[in-house]
């Protein structure tokens, strides 16, 4: 039997928040922030740890630096129960870092990558990801050094009986390289947003783009913030919105409804309820600042949980 339920491979980095900034930035001026927040950043372990705080074993296979920046990661997400056993560091080199501005309803995301160009399949211990019913990767394009065996990575789980998701999340460079393309073979989870999903399948719809994408992967899940998600089967379409909130920010929001999906999906509940339960820990997700921060406290999670169920 599996030993864990989800393995993650993917990046760990802080995220730094300043709120409250002015609407327009300008060179060589001083701008002063009202409020500030550190917090677990990284779109992998996000999910990891909002995935362990639903009650899920989770392994994370990463890297970081020999700073205390990576040092912080480590103890924020095991604090989660993940299991950071094979979360490997990197003598001389530094942790990755993000400083996120939000302005209203978008945000600048500023990012140093650090070591997350750094891991390399040679670097994953593949029994203890393999030792899992389903493999998670975020941030498909920031992987430079995975990137080149991310099919081998995928099809071997693949054939050690794993389900697998993945979440591209954006492209910095822009470029959407076709071999991202290779690797959809063996996903059966795709989790794009909106401008995602039209850049992976070339479309300028969303809707034609997850048509499109249907045809390379089993299962495609199109999150679209506060308007919901929707996703895609085959000819068999479904939509679902997440309950009404009070946002503080949208940081996190996407990796959170991952979590909720994932969830539900290893456990094989119906399409019907992944997306409900995925708005509604990606609801969750709002609440606090940060994209873990709500989850962290027990009694805020349990208390949102409660008040929506899901069947």
């Amino acid at each position: 039997m599996p030993s864990l339920d989800v393995s993650v491979v993917g990046e760990l980095n802080l995220d730094i928040i300043f709120y409250g900034l002015p609407e327009k930035l300008e060179l060589e001026r001083e701008h002063l922030a009202k409020e500030l927040s550190i917090t677990l950043g990284s779109s992998s372990a996000i999910f990891a740890h909002n995935l362990a705080c639903l009650g899920n074993q989770v392994g994370f296979n990463s890297c970081i630096g020999s700073d205390p920046l990576g040092e912080i990661c480590l103890k924020r997400l095991g604090e989660s129960g993940v299991d950071i056993s094979h979360v490997r560091k990197f003598a001389g080199k530094t942790t990755g870092l993000t400083a996120i501005l939000p302005q209203r309803k978008e945000r600048y995301i500023l990012t140093y990558p650090g070591t997350m160009h750094d891991l390399t399949f040679a670097d994953l211990d593949l029994s203890h990801i393999f030792g899992a019913k389903h493999l998670h990767l975020s941030s498909y394009f920031l992987h430079k050094g995975l990137r080149p065996a991310m099919v081998d990575l995928f099809r071997k789980a693949k054939e050690a009986g794993l389900t697998t998701s993945l979440d591209t999340n954006d492209d910095p460079e822009n470029r959407w390289s076709s071999d991202i393309q290779l690797v959809f073979k063996y996903v059966d989870v795709l989790l794009p947003n909106e401008n995602e999903a039209c850049r992976l399948a070339g479309a300028a719809d969303s809707r034609q783009a997850a048509e499109i994408l249907a045809k390379k992967v089993p299962l495609v899940v199109v999150k679209r913030g506060p308007q919901g998600a929707f996703a895609r089967r085959g000819a068999e379409k479904i939509e679902g919105f997440p309950p009404p909130v009070t946002a503080v920010d949208m940081i996190g929001a996407g990796d959170s409804f991952d979590a909720g999906f994932i969830h539900q999906f290893i456990r094989g509940a119906s399409l019907e309820n992944c997306l409900k339960f995925g708005n509604v820990v990606g609801a969750l997700s709002v609440t606090r600042a940060g994209g873990t921060e709500a989850f962290r406290d027990a009694a805020h999670r349990d208390s949102f949980l409660r008040k929506h169920p899901v069947g």
